[in-house]
């Protein structure tokens, strides 16, 4: 640690008498204790209140819109398969019409689960925030999920409503659930539709009997990526601060003539937490895709002068890789970049290719309402490419020795474990998960390795479960990764271990190459050798069509595994 940098009290009790620790101003790192505090400072009007006994999620994203005057001209939504565009007026009477039928019509009530399966579109922030405005508890699902996981996101969930799009509607039928249609398809004059609440409900005020802080507002799945999917609650607190620092994050780094691309799913915490309801706090516009198409993406940036696309790694790869040229993106000014970490190679081609797009990480997970850490600065950002920023205000971290408990300083890696107001409650129906998830004091095992280094800058290094044990070292996939995807003729590569009876594991390494590329599996071996240490390099390659991923673009290394998983003899 810096022996130069400033000392200041964390101030977490400012009435209290007692002795208050000291931390570095420059790192944030409490030596006494091993606790990174964030070292961004919150202004008054971005500060929770300290009396928020009063504030449920969508009572206060309401709140936070544009006056009426403005909200009547105001664009909020655009829907770029339509150009069909919503003012912040129309979707305020559009909120509160729904949650009037939801509430009177079919009886929903403070507590009761709604669970939702559809694809994106201009109807979900619409449902998202009426459900939470009559008090009940938001479920919301993967529509590529089969019927059988939906059946047990359902029954998990204890849902006793469903609102779905109608292509989606048959995953729904044995689960037996009551169901509400998006839309009413044609020629179908039986089934009720959310379109049909909103034009018949004249709206009405929200019920008195609102939710506290601490009660449910959503039952999010975890992507599953290296186990079961599990349900995580995330309380009225856990929005309402994240919403608070999405608009600090907004009014600090953005501008109110920025127009965002939503193609993130609103099912996934990162497309809820800030296309589904944060955004809405800043007055901004948003241009909302269906699903996820490249050339769809980059046809609405030149037809929508798109400024500012919040993105997820394979995303960014795949604007590094685009070579047709033939779209104008001189409207894109700022890119971030979450769910997964993004390599320095990847990072650095981008900005060589797009130098005056500001490119930023940033780091959360759906237990912590997606988000932790981010850059305030692009020249933050430049400087340390392989960096997910600072953590959030209201957030603390420790950086654990996994095998011994002791909490570590700077530049020593461990397990994160993060505190903050965004912490979920637990995951539900699962109190061994969260025993071994969540401490008595707390503190969220993250199970992601990192660092912070002297500046206070976190350093996400992989998933601790997925660092491949060869030979007694252990090796980290995404290290391999990002040299693989810095071949001109590999578009995409995953690297997962594969059982080796002398060694252990070994790197086994999926590649995607490029079209009409010859790449054999000795030249990505050579590839690699030439730029590790021998443990670490890739002993097998299979040469793949696709990268399975996550709907937030992380690679789903379970399902490669199983690929891989049959006995070898070992020639090492």
């Amino acid at each position: 640690m810096s022996g130069e940098g400033e000392w200041i009290s964390t101030g977490e009790d400012e009435q209290s008498t007692d002795h208050q620790p000291l931390f570095d101003r420059k790192n944030g790192y409490e030596s006494e204790t091993g606790i990174y505090h964030s070292v961004l400072q919150l202004s008054e009007q971005h500060k929770m209140p300290s009396d928020y006994s009063e504030l449920d999620t969508a009572k206060f994203v309401l709140s936070q819109f544009p006056s009426p005057a403005q909200a009547e001209s105001q664009i909020a939504l655009i829907d770029s398969a339509t150009d069909q565009k919503i003012t912040y007026a129309q979707l305020h009477r559009s909120i509160l019409s729904l949650a009037t039928g939801l509430y009177h019509a079919l009886g929903v009530r403070k507590g009761d689960v709604v669970f939702v399966l559809s694809p994106n579109s201009p109807l979900y922030p619409t449902i998202c925030l009426a459900v939470l405005s009559v008090g009940a508890i938001l479920s919301p699902a993967n529509p590529l999920n089969t019927e059988t996981e939906i059946g047990k996101q359902v029954r998990l969930s204890g849902a006793k409503l469903a609102i779905a799009a109608p292509k989606e509607v048959h995953k729904l039928v044995p689960t037996g659930v009551p169901t509400l249609l998006t839309t009413r398809p044609k020629n179908d004059e039986n089934s009720v539709s959310v379109e049909e609440l909103i034009e018949n409900c004249d709206p009405l005020e929200l019920p008195k009997d609102r939710p506290t802080p601490s009660d449910t507002a959503a039952i999010l799945y975890s992507s599953g990526t290296t186990g079961v999917s599990k349900g995580v609650v995330l309380t009225h607190t856990n929005f309402v601060s994240i919403m608070k620092l999405l608009k600090y994050y907004v009014d600090v780094t953005l501008s109110q003539d920025d127009v965002f691309l939503c193609f993130i799913p609103m099912f996934h915490v990162y497309g809820l937490a800030f296309f589904g309801l944060g955004l809405f706090c800043s007055g901004v516009t948003t241009v909302l895709m269906p699903k996820f198409d490249f050339e769809a993406m980059l046809e609405a940036i030149q037809t929508h002068k798109i400024s500012h696309i919040p993105a997820v790694p394979p995303v960014i790869l795949g604007l590094v890789k685009y070579n047709k040229g033939s779209y104008d993106l001189s409207s894109l000014r700022k890119v971030s970049s979450g769910a997964a970490p993004l390599s320095k190679e990847v990072v650095d081609a981008f900005r060589g290719k797009f130098p005056w797009v500001e490119l930023k990480q940033g780091y959360g997970l759906t237990e912590t309402t997606g988000a932790a850490t981010f850059f305030v600065t692009n020249e933050e950002a430049k400087a340390r490419p392989s960096s997910v920023g600072k953590l959030f205000p209201s957030f603390s971290a420790k950086v654990v020795n996994h095998e011994t408990g002791e909490a570590l300083p700077p530049f020593k890696e461990g397990e994160l474990w993060l505190k903050g107001a965004g912490v979920m409650k637990e995951y539900f129906g699962n109190e061994e998960a969260t025993v071994a998830t969540i401490t008595k004091d707390g503190w969220l095992k993250t199970g992601d390795l990192c660092y912070f280094d002297d500046e206070g800058y976190l350093y996400i290094v992989d998933r601790i479960k997925e660092l491949i044990k060869h030979n007694g070292y252990q090796v980290a996939p995404a290290e391999l990764e990002a040299i693989l995807l810095s071949h001109h003729h590999i578009l995409d590569a995953a690297v997962v271990p594969l059982e080796d009876e002398e060694a252990g594991q070994i790197p086994l390494a999926y590649v995607v190459r490029a079209a009409g590329s010859g790449l054999t599996q000795d030249q990505v071996i050579q590839f690699v050798s030439s730029q590790v240490a021998p443990y670490k390099k890739v002993r097998r390659v299979n040469f793949i069509s696709a990268i399975p991923r996550s709907a937030a673009g992380k690679i789903l290394r379970k399902e490669l595994v199983l690929q891989s998983n049959l006995p070898i003899q070992s020639k090492l």
